[in-house]
Order: C-alpha cells, then structure tokens, then sequence
C-alpha cells in the first residue's frame, strides 16, 4: 500500500495512492477545521497469518498533515509457515506532521510477527508514532501463548548540510518478547505482571525542556506503568526525540495516554482539536 499526501490552499488530501493485495484506504475524513486529512488502513482479510509480508509506503509532503489509523485491532493468528511480517516506509517534507494512531496489535496462540518501521524526516516536521500490544485469547487461558515479537523503529533526520544531503539517525528503537524463553511469563523479567505494552515516540524540533516537564506530568498522571526518555541531535535543525514506554492491564489504559499526549501536542503546536477518530 502507497500513499502520497499534499497539500494545497491548506487542506490535505492524497496525491498518489496505490494498493495491491490485501490492504486498503477508505475514503478521506476531515475530523476537524485544521486542514489534516485522516485516512483508515483496513485489512479484508482480518487478520495476519504465517509468511504473509506487508508492505506499507507513506510520504508526506510540505506542510501537509496526516492522521493514519486502522480500522480495527491487527490481529496475528498462528504462523505456521513463518512469522508475518510488516515493513512501513515513512517520509516526512519540510513542514509535514504524521500522526500515526493504530488500533491494537493482537498476537495470538502460535503467532509471530516482525514488524520494521524506518522514518526519514525533514528538520521541521513533526512525528507521532503510537502502538499498543496485547496477547490474544489462548484456549488454556495462558497470559501469553504466542511464540515471538520483534518490533524495530528508526528515525533519522535528513541533513541539507551533510555530505549527499544524509540522513542522520535520530533514535532506534526495539521490542522484542519471547514468552517461551520465561518459565513465569508474566511476572518480573518480562511484563512485571502486567499484559499490555505501549510505544510512544515522538520526534520534532520543539520538544523543549518545558513540553518535556508537561509530557512527564502526564505520564505520571496515568493510569500506567510508563518510563519516559528523551534524545536528540541538536546540531541537525535542533530536532528531538521523545519515547514513553508503558505496561498496563487493558489497552484503553495505554491508549488514554497516547491520546492525552496527543491532544498535549495538537493545542499548543497547532490550536487543533484533539483526537477523536471515527470508526463507526
């Protein structure tokens, strides 16, 4: 799946799309007055299964603005064949801002899954990378029946000044769980008890000591487990990383977070809206 947005006269909308095999794109919604187009992935064929590879290409150009979500859980049932597989490709233009709000990864009994997220961006755009990940239903009732979950995401930052125009890295980060390798898999080591795990990673140039302050102040306000850090590469148009690493007991705990923040950045950066997708 390709999709190319950009801009014009302040609204979004996409330039180029493309699918082949089994994701699509519905139709464009405009969720509020800012102009950011909001596009749904869905999945005809429900759910991920052994050695399927997908294949997710998205470009957003200058100063457009595009909130991508899905249309419900991503669901991982048991590969046999070979884990399945995600890559996303994401380029960000001068200007552009990523929103990127998915719907629950579900792995279930037998399952394994990879998944390879790689960013390039421009020093004055924005980025928000949000995931949520729980353990399936398992007949035996075991907290965690799948067999594997590697999830790796970079960010670099295109450098107009450096040899070639390079990209410098900004931030790696990864997740990797292997219940069988645990003989008590939820308890201290793995999950410290708990059953869901969220990512959050943020990357823009005004992630200051102040907005950091207020990011913490969130984090320690809710109703999980989460550590916050932060980097950045100061001398590559000053642009900063910040990640938040949560554990809970329900997927709307991490995702109340992921909105809160959200809608944090959203009011002070650009006077919008929170979030509030429709899926129905």
């Amino acid at each position: 799946m390709r999709l190319a947005v950009a801009a014009r006269q302040g609204r979004s909308y996409a330039a180029r799309q493309f699918h082949e095999g089994a994701l699509r794109i519905l139709r464009p919604h405009y969720l509020d007055r800012s102009g950011q187009v909001t596009y749904t992935v869905v999945n005809p064929g429900g759910a991920y299964l052994g050695a399927d590879r997908y294949l997710i290409d998205v470009e957003v150009g200058r100063d457009a603005s595009l909130a991508l979500t899905t249309q419900s859980a991503t669901k991982v049932y048991r590969t046999p064949q070979g884990p399945a597989a995600q890559d996303m490709t994401v380029r960000l233009g001068p200007g552009a801002v990523l929103e990127h709000l998915p719907d629950q990864l579900i792995v279930y009994r037998g399952g394994s899954y990879r998944q390879r997220t790689s960013v390039e961006m421009d020093p004055t755009s924005s980025l928000l990378l949000a995931e949520v990940v729980t353990p399936g239903w398992s007949p035996r009732g075991e907290a965690f029946a799948y067999d594997e979950l590697r999830m790796r995401t970079e960010v670099r930052v295109s450098d107009p000044s450096g040899p070639g125009s390079r990209a410098r890295r900004l931030v790696v980060d990864q997740l990797r769980i292997r219940p069988g390798e645990h003989d008590d898999v939820a308890g201290l080591g793995l999950m410290e008890g708990h059953s869901h795990t969220g990512q959050l990673l943020l990357a823009d140039r005004r992630l200051d000591d102040e907005l950091y302050r207020e990011l913490v102040a969130l984090v320690d306000a809710s109703a999980t487990r989460s550590g916050i850090t932060r980097a950045g590469i100061p001398d590559v148009g000053g642009v900063r990383c910040v990640c938040i690493r949560s554990l809970a007991d329900s997927t709307e705990r991490i995702a109340a977070l992921h909105r809160a923040v959200a809608d944090a950045l959203r009011r002070r950066w650009r006077g919008q809206a929170g979030v509030r997708l429709r899926k129905y």
